[in-house]
């Protein structure tokens, strides 16, 4: 008797059981709150952008135009220094001792100018004596001739040993001058942003995947910003821009224009918006930013956000009238 109601309540139960799940699934899920508010600015009307901060003299990275093992570093991550002063030292024992063989070269090349010299008056002084004997019929006119052919064969050997003690020099100049791009030095005055080279290491010359050293001047800094191009017609020099720190929007500082890069590359930083553009080329736009104690560093990243100028051209203008 009860077995014949069982299969019945069993199914009301599990219609209910749906109906229930149904209801409750279609409640509105209330969004999270957001980890970090974003920023706002006070712009009516405004550009945002991407920002980086960097160096005024744009991020160096310092390389060396002759590759060896490094001897010595001068400097750390955060040193000051001025232009021209030493970063760090290539070993230099085999130029050194490139530089003592062209010197005893130098010194065997000016020897062999004295030789020259003297073999040229001792040929020379020959000549004249055989041209008063010749006059006197005392010797033949070949033999002069021998004589004034050795007097432009010994002139022709002292012009090629002075060739020879300029080649030298020369030689030995070259030798030096790479004594001295051993060392490298600062291009500007400027901070150390970055060391990745230590003594003992071997620095590859040219361009390397990681620089050796980042080197740039960061008083005061910039702010590279990227702006859709799109919106590249709403940015004016004159327009305020503000920049808010990622990750802390109480952090942040006004901006002052700088300049216009005049060429639109396209996008690589990207901000991870869901509605981001990627296919897309952007104006770079530089503004200087005033660090003071703000705690900022070269290569974070930076909420941009600029003025935006709402206008059409005179001649449009008056076409539309």
């Amino acid at each position: 008797m009860i077995r014949k109601y069982i299969i019945p309540i069993l199914a009301v139960l599990g219609i209910g059981f749906a109906i229930l799940t149904v209801v409750r699934g279609n409640k509105a899920v209330q969004p999270a709150p957001p980890v970090i508010e974003p920023a706002a600015p006070n712009f009516s009307s405004s550009v945002a952008g991407a920002g980086i901060v960097e160096a005024n003299t744009e991020n160096i990275a310092i390389g060396t135009p002759i590759a060896g093992i490094v001897t010595e570093v001068y400097v750390c991550v955060g040193s000051r220094v001025q232009e021209g002063e030493p970063l760090f030292k290539i070993d230099d024992r085999e130029l050194k001792a490139q530089l003592l063989i062209r010197k005893t070269a130098l010194r065997v090349a000016k020897a062999n100018v004295k030789v020259a010299t003297a073999s040229l008056a001792d040929l020379q002084n020959q000549l004249d004596r055989a041209e008063v004997l010749a006059a006197k019929k005392v010797i033949s006119e070949d033999e002069l001739d021998r004589n004034r052919y050795a007097v432009l064969v010994s002139r022709e050997k002292l012009v090629h040993a002075r060739e020879e003690v300029a080649s030298a020099r020369a030689n030995m100049k070259e030798t030096e001058t790479n004594l001295d791009r051993i060392i490298v030095r600062a291009p500007c005055d400027g901070e150390v942003l970055q060391m990745k080279i230590h003594p003992g290491e071997f620095a590859p010359a040219g361009v390397t995947q990681i620089p050796l050293m980042m080197f740039g001047d960061s008083e005061p800094l910039y702010v590279r910003v990227d702006v859709d191009e799109n919106d590249a017609w709403r940015v004016r020099p004159e327009s305020h821009a503000v920049a808010f720190l990622r990750g802390n929007r109480s952090i942040t500082s006004p901006l002052k224009f700088v300049r216009f890069e005049q060429f639109v590359v396209p996008k690589k930083s990207l901000t991870g918006d869901s509605t981001e553009r990627v296919d897309t080329r952007v104006l770079q736009v530089i503004y200087s930013i005033e660090r003071k104690e703000l705690p900022i560093f070269i290569g974070q990243q930076m909420d941009v956000f600029i003025g935006a100028t709402n206008y059409l051209e005179p001649s449009a203008t008056a076409s539309m009238e």
